[in-house]
C-alpha cells in the first residue's frame, strides 16, 4: 500500500496528478478520518493495518538528475519495472477493497483494546522459595555413600547464600501434606504402609526397602516425604493465589519415580503429580504442564497421567535403547499416552551420553514449546533434576547451568509465568548447587548467561527429536510438517561437522556463569522533537507525528515508563550515518532543510512512498542517534535491554535512497555502531517482524556473516510492498553472507499468533542459538514488548488455531532453503527407526522389583486430546465369541511411517468412561501402556467373506449410522490369519487412494460375516486439508451414487471427483479415477461405496466440515435419508 505522495510519472515522463480524493485513495494507509488515523497509529513503523494491506502498491522511485545511476541500479536489482499511474477503474477497485477490509480492521482494533497489557492487578511479583532444614533429617542407615544424601541440600544452601539469592526470594514455611492430599495420587493402603515405617527398626526398614527398586528407608523418611510434598503444595497456593509469580521447592527425597502404590528410585511420594491434582481440585485449574528434565525418566508421573488429557507430561532423559535405568520401553519416544490421554505423554530419549545444551534446547524448541503453546497450560510444574549437568556421576551428560537457565526462561513464557520447580535428582554437589542457582536466577528475572558454542544438536539428538515429532504429529496440529526428508549431502555434512566438533570440544569443568547485577533493566529513548517531521500535503497520512506521542502516553498510563531508565537522545553523527549510507545521499537529505515547499514535494516524488518537510533531516538524524544511544547503554552495562520510540522509521532505507517512509536505517546504523564500540565484528541478530519486508536492512548486510538478518513479512508472491523478489525465501545473502539472510514470506493475509510462533520455534530460535547470537527483539510501538523487556510475564494467549496451510508452506520452504546452512534445522523423517528403537533389549515377561510379574495393561480405546489426529492406520486381531463393538475398541495404532508391525501405542476411537479401570496403578517393567501385543478377543461367529456393496445397515440393528463408521475409521479392511504379517501400511494407504481392494469387505454395523481370526485396519482421516478449496458446489442435478464409470462403464467400485463431479473407477478396477486426477490435477474424490474422501495431493483421507454438504447429498442418494450424526 505504499504510494508516492506526489503523483507518479507515466511512461511518457509526464507527471500525472489526479483529484484530491483520487490522490488520497492511492496514498499508503489512508484513513477515513483523523481520529481513526491517530487511534490506529501505533500498529507498526509502516502503518500496516488491515485496510492498508489491501491497497498498498509500489512504483519505482524516480531518480533525480544528480543521482539517476544509483537509483536505477537499485531499481534493477530489486527486479521492478516502471509503471504508469493507476487509472480510474483501479482507483475504484482499491476503494472497494478498503471497504471490504474495514470489518477486519475494526475486529483488529477491538481485539487490541481487549488486551490488558497491565499485569499488576492480577499478577504478583516475586519468586517463592521453600527450604527447610527438617528435610535433612533422614539418610541411608546402612550405606554412608548412598548418593541421595543430606549434603545435597547443604551444598545448595551454601551456593544460594554465596550468590545472595536467599535474600532476594520470598521465603515460605514448608508444611506437611495431608493424607487426603496424598490420596489424590497414591492409594490409602500404600500411604498407611509408608506411615508405619516411622516405627520400624533398621532391620525391618532394610527388609521393606529391599522389596522396592533403588530405595532406602529411615524412620524419618515418611515425615520428610510428606514435608517435601507439602512444600510444593504451599507454592501452588502462593502462585495460584497471586502471592508470588513463580517459585522453587528445594526438597528431598525426590518424587517423580513414585507410583500409585509403589516406592521407586529414591522416591516415596510423587510431589509434582500430587501438586497437579491439588491445583486442579482446589484451584480449578484445567490444564497442567509437567516438564521433567531429570536425567532419569519419570515413569511414576507418566503412569499416573497416562490416560489424562488435562495433564501434558514431557520428559527428556537418558535412555540408551532401554539400557539405562529404569529400563522401560515406556520411556521411549513411541509411548505417547493412552485412552483419552493419547498424545499427552511426550518422551525425548537420549541414546548416548554427553548430551549438551544445544541438544536440550533443540528438544524444547522443536517439540515442547510448540505443543505447550497449543495445549495452553494454566500452570507449569518442573520436576527439576540436575543430574544431566556435566560432572554428574549418574547422568554422564554435558549440560551446563547456563543451559538450564535458558530452559527455565523458555518455560516462564507459558501459563502467564505461573511456574513451580520441584527439586528431583542431582548427585554432583557442586554441579547441583550451580544448576539450582542458575534456574533460581532466571526465575528472579536475571538475564540468561551466554551459552557455550557450538549451538547445534548432535546427530543422535536430532534422531531422537525427529522420532518424537513423528510420533506426536498425529495429535498436535502445530507439529504438522515438522520433519522433512533428509538429503544425502546433509547426512555427509553432519558426519564431517560433528567429527570436527568432537575434536574441538573437551569435557572440561563447569563454566563460570556471570550474572550481571543492573540497577536498571530496561532503557527507554524518546524525544518529542521527532514529531516535527510531518506531511505538509496530507494530514491523514498514517505515518503521523502522533504515533510516538500516543505510544509514550500509553507507556506512562501503564506505569511502564516509570520502570524504565529514560536515556538522553542525541542526533546521529555523520560518521555513524556513513557506516550504512553514502556521503552523497546523506548530503542530499541534509539539503532538504533549506528547500521550499514545492521543491520538497518534487524531491519526495523522486523516491518510493516518501514525503519530506524542512524538519525531516533533523528528525531522521535524531531517530538514528537515539538507537545508537540505546546500543551504548546496553553494551556499557547501564541497562540490559531497551526500547526506542522513534520516527521516521528506518528499515526500508537503502544505502543511497529513501524508501517507504524511511530515510536513515536506524537499526542498521545501530548494529554497525555496536560493532565499532566492540572493536570487532560483533555477532548481531536483527529480527524484523514489520509486516513489510525490510529491503534496505537486507541489502546492507547481505554479504556480511557477522549480522544475521531474519524477516517475517507479508509477501504475496512478490506483489506486496516492497514489490519484487527481495523478500522471497530464496534470498539467502551473497558471498560470505550466504545463509545469513533469512526471509519468512507470508503469502496472504490473516497470519496470526500460531503462525508466528511456529516460525519462531522451528526457524528463528534454532538458527539464533546455533549461530551464537544474542536475541534482541526491537520494538518501536507495542507496550507488550516493553512489558517483556522489563521481565513481566507475557499475557496469556487465546487457544491457538492450527497454523495456516499457507503459513506452514512458507515456513517449510524457508527451512528447506536454509537447511544446507544451519544444521539445527535438519529435523528429518526417520524411514528406518532402528536408531531409536530396534536395538532395545528384548525383555519378555519382565519382573517387577518385588519379584511379581506385572500384568499387561488392558489398554482401552483412545482419542486424540484435541481431536486432530492425522491419517494413521490401526490394527486389531479379532478372535471368536466377542461382540463386534468390543473388537472395535481393541484397535491398536500402527504408525504408517514405520516398518515395525508391533510395539505401537494403542488407539481407541470411542473412549469409554471406565477406561481408567483397565490400567494397573503402577508398573516398573517394559509392559507400559502403549506397548501391548495384538489383542486377541472373542468375536461372534462370522464366516462369509464375500464382497457386500449393499447398504451398510443390511442385516444389523440400527445402533450406528454408516457415517459414524466412516468418520471414526475411514476405510476398514479384513484379512484372515491373525499370525500372518500384515501388509505394509504404505500399501494400505495406496489402496485407499483408489478405493477398496476387491478382496476387502466393507465394515457394516454388524461387521458382516467373516472368519474367526481376522485383522482389520482403520484409517483416521486428516482433520483439515489445504486442498479443500478445490471442492465445487454440488451440481443442480444432484448426485447419482450408482452412476457407472464414465470410461469403462463398471459399477463395481467408483469415485466422484469433487471438482468436476465426473465418476470413474478405482485403481483396483481399471484405475480411471487415477488417470483423471493425473490429467486434471483435481485433488479430492468421494467414494461411492463408503462415502470417504481421499486427497491425492495429501495422500490421505480427509474429513472436514467443508465436505459435509456433499457427503450428506451422497448419503441421501444412497440411503434415502440425511446423515444421522455429523463429525
Amino acid at each position: 500500500m505504499k504510494k508516492k505522495e506526489s503523483g507518479a510519472r507515466g511512461h511518457t515522463g509526464r507527471r500525472e496528478f489526479g483529484g484530491a480524493s483520487q490522490r488520497r485513495s492511492l496514498r499508503k494507509g489512508q484513513r477515513s478520518s483523523r481520529a481513526r488515523s491517530e487511534g490506529s497509529s501505533a500498529m507498526t513503523s509502516t502503518g500496516q493495518d488491515s485496510s492498508t494491506k489491501q491497497r498498498r502498491s509500489r512504483h519505482n522511485p524516480q531518480s533525480s538528475p544528480q543521482d539517476s545511476s544509483a537509483t536505477l541500479k537499485r531499481g534493477v536489482k530489486k527486479g521492478t519495472a516502471l509503471h504508469s499511474s493507476p487509472n480510474l477503474a483501479e482507483v475504484k477497485k482499491k476503494g472497494k477493497m478498503k471497504k471490504l477490509s474495514q470489518a477486519v480492521e475494526d475486529d483488529l482494533v477491538v481485539g487490541l483494546k481487549g488486551l490488558d497489557l497491565n499485569p499488576e492487578p492480577r499478577v504478583s511479583f516475586g519468586t517463592g522459595l521453600v527450604f527447610d532444614e527438617q528435610l535433612n533429617d533422614f539418610h541411608c542407615l546402612w550405606d554412608d555413600s548412598f548418593p541421595e544424601c543430606p549434603e545435597r541440600l547443604l551444598a545448595i544452601k551454601e551456593q544460594l547464600i554465596l550468590e545472595n539469592l536467599l535474600d532476594r526470594c520470598v521465603s515460605f514455611q514448608a508444611r506437611f501434606a495431608e493424607k487426603e492430599e496424598l490420596m489424590l495420587v497414591h492409594s490409602l493402603e500404600y500411604i498407611d504402609l509408608m506411615e508405619t515405617t516411622q516405627y520400624m527398626n533398621e532391620g525391618e526398614l532394610r527388609i521393606l526397602a529391599g522389596t522396592y527398586d533403588s530405595v532406602y528407608l529411615h524412620p524419618n523418611s515418611y515425615s520428610c516425604a510428606c514435608l517435601a510434598t507439602g512444600s510444593v503444595l504451599r507454592l501452588v497456593d502462593a502462585v495460584l493465589g497471586a502471592e508470588i509469580r513463580n517459585g522453587m521447592a528445594v526438597i528431598r527425597p525426590p518424587g517423580h519415580h513414585a507410583q500409585h502404590s509403589l516406592m521407586d528410585g529414591y522416591c516415596m511420594f510423587n510431589h509434582v503429580a500430587v501438586a497437579a491434582r491439588y491445583a486442579q481440585k482446589k484451584h480449578r485449574i484445567q490444564r497442567v504442564l509437567i516438564v521433567d528434565w531429570d536425567v532419569h525418566h519419570g515413569q511414576g508421573t507418566q503412569f499416573i497421567f497416562d490416560q489424562d488429557p488435562s495433564v501434558l507430561y514431557f520428559s527428556i532423559h537418558r535412555y540408551e535403547h532401554g539400557r539405562f535405568w529404569p529400563h522401560l520401553k515406556a520411556s521411549n519416544w513411541s509411548t505417547t499416552g493412552s485412552g483419552q490421554g493419547q498424545g499427552c505423554t511426550i518422551n525425548v530419549p537420549w541414546n548416548q551420553v554427553g548430551m549438551r545444551d544445544a541438544d536440550y534446547i533443540a528438544a524444547f524448541l522443536h517439540i515442547l514449546l510448540p505443543v505447550a503453546f497449543e495445549f495452553q497450560p494454566q500452570l507449569v510444574l518442573v520436576a527439576a533434576g540436575f543430574d544431566a549437568l556435566r560432572g554428574d556421576p549418574k547422568g554422564e551428560m554435558a549440560a551446563t547451568p547456563a543451559g538450564f537457565a535458558h530452559l527455565t526462561h523458555f518455560l516462564m513464557g507459558l501459563a502467564g509465568g505461573k511456574l513451580i520447580m520441584s527439586l528431583e535428582g542431582g548427585y554432583n554437589l557442586h554441579a547441583l548447587a550451580k544448576g539450582v542457582s542458575a534456574s533460581l536466577h532466571t526465575l528472579l528475572g536475571d538475564p540468561c548467561p551466554m551459552l557455550e558454542s557450538p549451538g547445534v544438536p548432535c546427530a543422535s539428538a536430532q534422531t531422537s527429536i525427529s522420532c518424537t515429532l513423528e510420533a506426536l504429529e498425529p495429535f498436535w496440529e502445530i507439529l504438522a510438517r515438522s520433519v522433512q526428508p533428509q538429503e544425502e549431502d546433509e547426512v555427509e555434512e553432519d558426519k564431517v561437522e560433528e567429527e570436527d566438533e568432537e575434536d574441538r570440544w573437551e569435557a572440561a569443568g563447569l563454566p563460570m556463569d556471570t550474572w550481571p547485577v543492573l540497577q536498571d533493566r530496561t532503557g527507554l529513548v524518546y524525544d518529542e522533537k521527532m514529531m516535527s517531521h510531518c506531511n505538509l500535503w496530507d494530514n491523514h497520512h498514517p505515518e503521523t507525528p502522533q504515533r510516538i506521542l500516543r505510544i509514550m502516553c500509553h507507556l506512562e498510563e501503564l506505569g511502564l515508563a516509570a520502570r524504565c531508565l529514560i536515556l538522553p537522545v542525541r542526533p546521529a553523527m555523520d560518521a555513524e550515518l556513513l557506516t550504512c549510507h553514502s556521503a552523497e545521499y546523506v548530503e542530499r537529505v541534509r539539503a532538504t532543510e533549506k528547500m521550499k515547499t514545492r521543491e520538497l514535494h518534487r524531491e519526495g516524488a523522486n523516491f518510493d512512498s516518501i514525503y519530506i518537510c524542512p524538519s525531516t533531516f533533523a528528525c531522521a538524524q535524531l531517530a538514528t542517534g537515539a538507537a545508537c544511544c540505546l546500543v551504548e547503554a546496553v553494551l556499557s552495562g547501564e541497562v540490559l535491554n531497551g526500547v526506542a520510540i522513534v520516527r521516521p522509521p528506518g528499515h526500508h532505507a537503502e544505502p543511497d535512497a529513501a524508501c517507504g517512509f524511511c530515510f536513515f536505517n536506524s537499526v542498521a546504523v545501530a548494529a554497525r555502531h555496536a560493532q565499532a564500540i566492540a572493536g570487532r565484528a560483533l555477532r548481531i541478530l536483527i529480527v524484523d517482524w514489520d509486516v513489510h519486508h525490510g529491503n534496505g536492512t537486507q541489502h546492507m548486510f547481505e554479504d556480511d556473516p557477522s549480522v544475521l538478518y531474519v524477516s517475517l513479512h507479508r509477501y504475496d508472491h512478490g506483489t506486496f510492498f516492497p514489490m519484487g523478489d527481495e523478500g522471497a525465501s530464496s534470498q539467502v545473502g551473497r558471498a560470505a553472507g550466504i545463509g545469513f539472510t533469512v526471509n519468512v514470506p507470508w503469502n496472504g493475509p490473516r497470519v496470526g499468533d500460531a503462525d508466528y510462533l511456529t516460525a519462531w520455534h522451528r526457524l528463528v530460535l534454532p538458527i539464533a542459538y546455533e549461530g551464537g547470537y544474542n536475541l534482541a527483539s526491537i520494538s518501536e510501538s507495542m507496550a507488550a514488548c516493553t512489558h517483556s523487556l522489563l521481565g513481566d510475564p507475557p499475557p496469556p494467549l487465546t487457544l491457538l488455531r492450527p497454523p495456516q496451510p499457507g503459513a506452514l508452506a512458507s515456513i517449510t520452504q524457508t527451512i528447506q532453503v536454509h537447511r544446507r546452512y544451519w544444521r539445527s534445522l535438519r529435523m528429518m523423517k526417520m524411514d528406518d527407526k532402528e536408531e531409536c528403537s530396534s536395538s532395545q533389549p528384548k525383555m519378555k515377561n519382565p519382573v517387577s522389583p518385588k519379584g511379581e510379574t506385572t500384568p499387561k495393561a488392558a489398554v482401552s480405546a483412545k482419542k486424540s486430546p484435541l481431536g486432530n489426529a492425522k491419517s494413521e492406520t490401526a490394527k486389531a486381531v479379532l478372535a471368536q465369541d466377542q461382540p463386534s463393538e468390543q473388537a472395535v475398541g481393541a484397535a491398536t495404532l500402527a504408525e504408517t511411517s514405520s516398518n515395525e508391525p508391533t510395539g505401537r501405542s494403542t488407539v481407541n476411537q470411542h473412549a469409554s468412561a471406565s477406561a481408567t479401570n483397565n490400567v494397573p496403578n503402577q508398573t516398573t517393567s517394559e509392559e507400559a501402556v502403549g506397548e501391548t501385543e495384538p489383542i486377541h478377543t472373542p468375536l461372534a461367529s462370522c464366516t462369509d467373506k464375500q464382497i457386500t456393496e449393499a447398504s451398510p445397515i443390511q442385516g444389523a440393528t440400527a445402533q450406528q449410522a454408516p457415517d459414524q463408521l466412516t468418520g471414526r475409521f475411514g476405510s476398514l479392511k479384513l484379512r484372515s490369519g491373525a499370525q500372518e504379517a500384515p501388509e505394509s501400511e504404505a500399501g494400505l494407504l495406496a489402496e485407499a487412494a483408489g478405493g477398496q481392494d476387491t478382496n476387502s469387505l466393507m465394515l457394516t454395523q454388524g461387521f458382516g460375516n467373516f472368519n474367526a481370526q481376522d485383522v482389520f485396519y482403520a484409517v483416521t482421516p486428516l482433520s483439515w486439508c489445504p486442498h479443500l478449496v478445490a471442492v465445487c458446489p454440488i451440481p443442480e442435478a444432484g448426485l447419482d451414487m450408482s452412476q457407472p464409470c464414465e470410461t469403462c462403464g463398471t459399477c463395481q467400485e467408483n469415485w466422484v471427483c469433487l471438482t468436476c463431479y465426473q465418476v470413474y473407477c478405482s485403481r483396483y478396477v481399471n484405475g480411471h479415477m487415477v488417470h483423471h486426477h493425473e490429467a486434471s490435477e483435481h485433488p479430492l474424490v468421494l467414494s461411492c461405496v463408503d462415502l470417504s474422501t481421499w486427497c491425492y495431493l495429501c495422500h490421505a483421507y480427509v474429513h472436514h466440515q467443508d465436505l459435509q454438504d456433499v457427503k450428506n447429498a451422497a448419503h441421501q442418494n444412497k440411503f434415502g435419508e440425511d446423515i444421522p450424526h455429523s463429525h
